[in-house]
């Protein structure tokens, strides 16, 4: 499964950057269901209009392109910060004080000196693209026109000009779904997802599919929920490569009759059903643990890896499942 995909390019990151390894990858629901960034891996300058039920949406780049989902990485990082502070009970602002080595490493970045310039080139279009829409963040629908962030600035450069801190503010609208915890948890191993369509169609899946066993999308409306540009028959056949090679984090691919795409829980597949019965109370105790974790994804991870090494007996499922949480906050 995991041949196709980037190479874990920091394996032993945690040794020397808990604090970042533990606040687990975080995305926003909203731009998890709708198409706000480039697919492209060119300068997208294109003005995307978007209408999908009763949200309307627009994307206007600037001269420096769209925002891509590649560049997202730097909001799914700033809100799983923000994120971790809220459940540590700090108190948190929408200006971000970032190392830049951090958030490279914690993305599956190399730490070359190209790669702060690319990072450098992703501020400038997060900064730049507007969007103008009527999404509601936090139970809270007004049609505003924003950039995805505010702003940012390098704070400090070391001598041989790489840069070494950055300031990012983030948008307000951005900003309210994080305190309204609108978001969701991500596999770390989205961030080594080569194809910008495989990381949209894992957005999706883990947005809709999500504790379910299963969910069911038609071609015609994933190819308008996903952004792509490609007509509808080149869409189908990358759809159906990134079938074949069967290597998205937490979900697996298949086709139906009918034009329809299907998405199975990979936790699903491994037969989670017959796996230890957790208590409620135990559930209940997994929330205090980790507020604003999805609990049951975490049951579905402790019960995959329970299969995987064997299906030890197990005196206390409930002892056991607390034990392995306590010990993922140490990852």
């Amino acid at each position: 499964m995991t041949a196709a995909l980037l190479p874990d390019r920091h394996p032993n990151g945690d040794f020397f950057l808990c604090d970042v390894f533990d606040a687990l990858p975080k995305d926003d629901l909203a731009s998890m269901e709708h198409p706000i960034f480039s697919l492209s891996t060119r300068p997208d300058r294109r003005v995307l209009s978007y209408v999908h039920n009763d949200v309307t949406l627009e994307v206007t780049p600037s001269v420096k392109g769209r925002a891509t989902i590649h560049d997202k990485d730097i909001l799914i990082y700033c809100i799983s910060q923000l994120m971790a502070g809220l459940n540590a009970g700090q108190q948190v602002s929408r200006t971000l004080h970032l190392k830049a080595h951090d958030l490279l490493v914690a993305t599956n970045r190399e730490t070359s000196g190209d790669s702060y310039r690319r990072l450098r080139e992703a501020f400038e279009r997060l900064a730049g693209t507007r969007i103008t829409t009527n999404i509601a963040t936090s139970d809270i629908e007004v049609t505003s026109g924003f950039g995805l962030i505010e702003s940012w600035q390098i704070v400090r450069k070391s001598k041989g000009g790489r840069m070494v801190s950055v300031m990012v503010t983030l948008s307000e609208w951005l900003y309210r779904a994080v305190l309204a915890k609108s978001v969701l948890t991500l596999n770390r191993d989205y961030f080594r997802l080569r194809r910008p369509l495989e990381r949209r169609l894992y957005e999706l899946a883990r947005k809709h599919c999500g504790r379910q066993s299963e969910w069911r999308i038609s071609i015609p409306v994933l190819h308008k929920k996903s952004g792509s540009v490609s007509n509808r028959r080149v869409f189908r056949a990358k759809v159906r490569e990134i079938i074949a090679k069967d290597h998205l984090p937490d979900y697996t691919l298949s086709e139906e009759p009918g034009d329809i795409l299907r998405v199975t829980s990979r936790a699903d597949i491994l037969d989670l059903a017959d796996g230890p019965v957790l208590s409620a109370d135990t559930l209940a105790q997994a929330r205090d643990l980790w507020p604003g974790a999805d609990i049951y994804a975490l049951e579905a991870r402790w019960k995959a890896w329970w299969i995987r090494t064997g299906r030890p007996r197990l005196n206390s499922p409930d002892r056991a499942f607390l034990g392995w949480l306590k010990a993922q906050e140490t990852i």
